[in-house]
């Protein structure tokens, strides 16, 4: 595959670097610790099978999907590809 100015092997570079990104963020959204009995944003209590399926949990479920929903507005495109990738 063509690649313009590219050095070999800098797709593959691409992508690896974008699979540890994902990776690296999914590990450190991962709680852990104590989990706590009430919601920190709405106070709403945690049932006691979500404080032992998730250690260290910090959010009810309702405000956890909100959160989630809206951090994947914002990781809408690859900040890593390269020059040309992005000319095409």
């Amino acid at each position: 595959m063509a690649t313009g100015w590219a050095p070999e092997g800098a797709v593959q570079d691409q992508i690896d670097a974008t699979i540890n990104d994902a990776v690296q963020t999914a590990r450190t959204a991962i709680p852990s610790g104590k989990s706590v009995t009430h919601c920190e944003e709405c106070d709403r209590p945690i049932p006691v099978a979500r404080q032992k399926a998730v250690p260290g949990v910090k959010f009810c479920i309702h405000c956890q999907e909100a959160m989630e929903k809206e951090q994947q507005e914002y990781e809408l495109f690859n900040r890593r590809g390269s020059k040309d990738s992005q000319l095409r």
